[in-house]
Parts: structure tokens; C-alpha cells; sequence
């Protein structure tokens, strides 16, 4: 059969960011790539066709309204795979979006008289489709995508035994990426806070010496952020407990959001502190970043639907945050070893951060020559 292509596993990444559906028992790492070309072939085998595809949704941008979301080509073979991997189309149209919003396998011997057929593909590939059989892909019992086989060969079109046995593949594509969840889950239980789903302080410090070696090793500037949220302990002490470990749950969800797509560090530092490191980034850039974050927070409502951890209802607003930023600069303090300058840089921005606190909270404060010092010196204030 024709060459299978798949995404980059840089970018398949972003679709493992789901949950298992059940617990793990046996971890096995996997390449999710080759797995998922290997289902398609061995489809292709039983299933022979003119080209097929895997596709799944986004988990980081998926909507409670399944009919808005995005479904993704992450694996496909035939004429025009090359045009179709890494393409999207709506969740909500063709027999792809069909299959998706309904659960259900579909297929047809003559997609001309199909009413959920949509020629937007063959249109924008010059491809001509004539028969279809697409089966859905699920994670527990959520459908997370769809598995589909175009024009059949050898017959004048698919059969329910062909939407059977493709709905056998599917079970397999479900095996292997729930396998590549298990390999992952014991090392990310590691180094990720429970409850945020951020980097934990103990792997912050690792990832933070190697971030920083590698800015001194190709002269790069690094920014940090220290971010704490203020008067956090009203929260627990009027809505209680509950209520302000949900909105410290939403906070790391804002926290990913904004920082997409930028390759950049975010933990929590401990209690209701956080912090956020971005190769690449300069003084001024880190500080840019910090304001939109603090606005980010201050206008965002906390608590405004029942959570996986408060059930209640509150519409928190006008939470606000205090924010510290240090920066190196490329070319600069090369003589000092990674693990030392990462303790600095840190001690620096925290003590920005103080001095936002001093200042009156909920703004933005920048390392000052004195950084170091007043951070040191600096005894937090009661309630912050």
C-alpha cells in the first residue's frame, strides 16, 4: 500500500493531553506515530481502499459543544496524504463530523446520494470520493475521533462487514493511545502538581537548570515570572477550602491558555504561588507577559460553574495577583553555573513580586538593582 504519513510527534503531542479513561495497570511506552500507521495498514489490509485517515480532536481546545470543535488528520495514506496531514476540518460536517457527534459507524456505497457527505476535501485536493466507511475512536466511552476508509477496492462499495471490521481497528488505535497514556503517567505523576496539572516545584528546579544552561550555551535571554495570587486566604476563610482549591485549579488552566503557544515553564511554586520561565523572552518581553497575565486573572470569573473539586457556585471576581520579573540577558553572567543563577534569578523575581506586594498589590514590578537584597530583607506581609 501507499506510504502512510503522520504528524510530527512534536505536534501529536497536544492530543495526548487528555485522561485515561481507566486507571493503568501495566505502563508501556509507546510511538504513538508508528502505531497509529500500523493500524491504518492493517486496515488497509482487511479493508482494502484508495486512501484512509485517523482523526482526533484537540483535548486542549475542546468545547462542551462537541459541534464546535476541530478534528485533525493526524495519520493518512493515499494520493493526497501529504496536502491532509495536519489539516483540520469541522466537527460538525461530513460523514467524519457525522460519525463523531453521533458515536455511531457510518458507511456508504455512494457518497453522491449521501446527505451527510461534504466535498470541501475533494474540492480543495481534486480528489474524487466515492465510497466511505468512518467508524469513531473513543477514550472510555467519549469519542475522541474518527477512523475512515475511502473508496473501496475490489468491490463497489463498502458493506457492514467492512464497518465491522474497521470498528475492530478502531479498538486497536483506542489500545494504543491509551497505552502511550500509561507509559507517560508514571513519570508525569513526578513532576506535576495534583491539583494544577503544572510542573511541580521539584521538577521546576531541574527543568529550570537545563532551560537555563542551554540560554547560556546558545546566548539566549531567559524571563521569569513569580506570580502570587493576593489575599488568597480570604478565599479559603469566606468560601472555604474547597472553593480555593478550584481556583487554584483555574488559575494553572489560565495559565496554560495564555502561555500557548510559547514553549515556556509553568509550576506552582507552592500554596497559591507560581511560576512561569520563557526562553526567548527579554526583560521587557516577561514583563509585557506578566501584565497580560495579571489582567488576565483580574477579569476572569473564579468558581463560575461546578468543578471537579467545588461543586458549588460562587462567580468569584476581581481576584487579582501580584507579579516579580527577572530576566537574563544573553551573553550576560556566563560565569556563574546554571543551578547558581537559577537560584538568583528566582530570588530576584520573587523579590519583585514583594515589591508589587508593598507597592499595593495587583500589578506588575520588575527586577531592580536591589533585587537580590530586598528579597532577601523583605518579610512578607500578613495576609498576602
Amino acid at each position: 500500500m501507499k506510504h502512510v504519513l503522520s504528524l510530527d510527534p512534536k505536534d501529536l503531542e497536544r492530543f495526548l493531553d487528555r485522561r485515561r479513561a481507566n486507571p493503568p495497570h501495566f505502563p508501556l511506552e509507546m510511538d504513538l506515530a508508528e502505531n497509529l500507521a500500523e493500524v491504518l495498514r492493517k486496515a488497509n489490509e482487511f479493508v482494502p481502499s484508495e486512501a484512509g485517515s485517523i482523526l482526533l480532536d484537540d483535548p486542549r481546545r475542546k468545547q462542551a459543544d462537541r459541534r464546535q470543535n476541530l478534528l485533525t488528520f493526524l495519520t493518512v495514506f493515499g494520493a493526497h496524504a501529504e496536502a491532509l496531514v495536519g489539516q483540520t476540518l469541522a466537527a460538525d460536517r461530513g460523514i467524519a463530523g457525522h460519525v463523531y457527534q453521533s458515536g455511531e459507524a457510518y458507511f456508504t456505497s455512494d457518497v453522491h446520494d449521501d446527505t451527510h457527505f461534504d466535498a470541501t476535501i475533494d474540492r480543495e485536493t481534486a480528489h474524487l470520493t466515492q465510497s466511505l466507511v468512518a467508524t469513531p475512536i473513543r477514550i472510555g466511552a467519549e469519542v475522541c475521533g474518527v477512523l475512515e476508509l475511502v473508496n473501496r477496492l475490489g468491490a463497489s462499495g463498502y458493506s457492514a462487514a467492512d464497518r465491522d471490521l474497521l470498528d475492530i481497528f478502531a479498538g486497536y488505535i483506542s489500545k494504543a493511545i491509551q497505552n502511550v497514556l500509561d507509559g507517560r503517567l508514571a513519570q508525569e505523576y513526578a513532576k506535576r502538581d495534583n491539583l494544577t496539572g503544572l510542573y511541580n516545584d521539584r521538577f521546576l528546579h531541574s527543568a529550570l537548570d537545563q532551560a537555563i544552561e542551554e540560554c547560556q550555551r546558545v546566548e539566549r535571554d531567559l524571563a521569569i515570572l513569580f506570580l502570587d495570587l493576593d489575599y488568597f486566604k480570604r478565599i479559603n476563610d469566606t468560601h472555604g477550602h474547597l472553593a480555593g482549591s478550584q481556583v487554584l485549579r483555574e488559575v494553572g488552566h489560565l495559565l496554560r491558555h495564555e502561555l500557548e503557544p510559547q514553549p515556556a515553564i509553568l509550576a506552582r511554586y507552592g500554596g497559591d504561588e507560581f511560576v512561569i520561565a520563557v526562553p526567548g523572552f527579554d526583560g521587557e518581553q516577561g514583563r509585557q507577559l506578566a501584565e497580560k497575565v495579571r489582567l488576565r486573572v483580574r477579569s476572569a470569573v473564579f468558581c463560575a460553574r461546578p468543578g471537579d473539586i467545588c461543586a458549588e457556585v460562587f462567580n468569584l471576581t476581581q481576584i487579582t495577583c501580584s507579579v516579580g520579573v527577572a530576566s537574563l540577558r544573553s551573553g550576560e553572567r556566563h560565569d556563574q553555573r546554571p543551578a547558581e543563577l537559577k537560584g538568583q534569578l528566582l530570588k530576584e523575581a520573587d523579590g519583585a513580586m514583594y515589591q508589587a506586594k508593598e507597592e499595593g498589590r495587583d500589578r506588575v514590578r520588575t527586577t531592580a538593582a536591589h533585587a537580590i537584597a530586598f528579597g532577601a530583607a523583605l518579610t512578607p506581609p500578613k495576609g498576602a
